[in-house]
């Protein structure tokens, strides 16, 4: 395969990409992996890989294929494509929290002055490098690495790189526990992505929605919270990113927890987990989830006393009567009892939930 036919191939990748056909656009690229001659090209594609599992959470494969991007740099024998191959590298560790790894990638890219791409990317080495600090608890270097992506962003214009400097500035303030600013940042990041993100991948509103999550949750504003929370896990359930599921299923869980309704967080909890192993196929899991979600239904006593459907699974207008058993206000309208068909006390007038 040609440099032409290359750079085609990972333009029809890309297209597929963004069209949300993932697996086929990986298919697209392995092949020009596998077949192409021209080195340039392949250090291109394998980027287009690393992104790729990188927003699926699959970040041993990110390692996997950042390893290769820079023996492919090597090969190349220039900077700018080696600066680049090492901040893959650095990204990679990081993902895997393997954070002194992570620092000594970055460093190895900071001290590669002068090349065109070096230039571009401080930015995006700083955050990585922030990030890195602060899975270590070294907040003052965090900090630091922090504000220097910020000053790059604003220096470039680049509203991208803003956006993720503050979401991970959102999870640098919940951590000292300044949950206002935990929450400003991650406020800013989400006007960024609705006033410039129309071509961004969806994962930065997923970000920027599960950082507001987490610290609205500490402010105590729980109806925000769950907000917030379900409009990241919607993405990440349509993209596929597995770590970004369980981080917004740990979010519902202390959402719940905070309200006192333990029940509820469980309930919720194997719902979800019942969507994702339905996506995923795995049939095993699915039914364990399944079977626990009706136990809890039943616990809890939240299903109709006349159709025995369950509530909560779909939206349903309900009607609670004075003896406080709930009904769908179709089964009731249609029963047509004065009293209630669990206890057959009789009802006074209904209340609406």
């Amino acid at each position: 395969m040609g440099q032409d036919q290359t750079k085609q191939q990972i333009e029809k990748g890309l297209h597929l990409y963004q069209s949300n056909q993932t697996e086929k656009a990986l298919q697209v690229w392995m092949r020009v992996l596998e077949k192409s001659a021209d080195p340039a090209g392949r250090f291109r594609v394998l980027g287009c890989l690393i992104t790729a599992h990188a927003e699926m959470g699959r970040y041993k494969d990110m390692l996997k294929f950042a390893v290769v991007q820079i023996d492919t740099a090597r090969e190349l024998e220039d900077p700018d494509y080696l600066t680049e191959g090492y901040l893959n590298l650095a990204r990679s560790n990081e993902k895997l929290c393997e954070f002194q790894k992570t620092i000594s990638y970055c460093k190895t890219c900071l001290n590669m002055q002068g090349t065109t791409v070096s230039l571009q990317l401080n930015g995006q080495v700083s955050l990585s490098m922030g990030n890195a600090f602060l899975g270590l608890s070294v907040f003052q270097k965090a900090l630091e690495c922090f504000e220097k992506a910020l000053r790059y962003a604003h220096n470039n214009d680049d509203k991208m790189l803003e956006c993720r400097v503050c979401c991970s500035l959102g999870n640098f303030y919940a951590q000292i526990k300044d949950y206002e600013k935990a929450l400003f940042f991650p406020c800013k990041a989400a006007e960024l992505v609705n006033d410039y993100g129309t071509g961004w991948s969806l994962k930065y509103r997923a970000m920027s929605q599960y950082h507001m999550a987490v610290a609205y949750r500490k402010l105590g504003r729980l109806a925000d919270a769950m907000d917030c929370c379900e409009e990241s896990m919607k993405i990440a359930l349509q993209h596929g990113d597995r770590p970004l599921q369980a981080l917004c299923l740990l979010c519902f869980a202390d959402i719940h927890l905070s309200r006192k309704d333990v029940q509820l967080g469980l309930l919720k909890l194997h719902c979800l987990c019942e969507r994702i192993y339905r996506t995923k196929g795995q049939q095993r899991e699915l039914r364990d989830h399944v079977v626990k979600f009706h136990e809890c239904v039943e616990e809890m006593e939240l299903y109709c006393g006349m159709c025995g459907e369950s509530i909560g699974e779909k939206n349903n207008q309900l009607q609670a009567l004075p003896c406080s058993h709930f009904f769908h206000l179709k089964c009731l309208q249609t029963n047509g009892t004065r009293g209630c068909p669990n206890c057959r006390r009789l009802s006074v007038k209904p209340g609406y939930v």
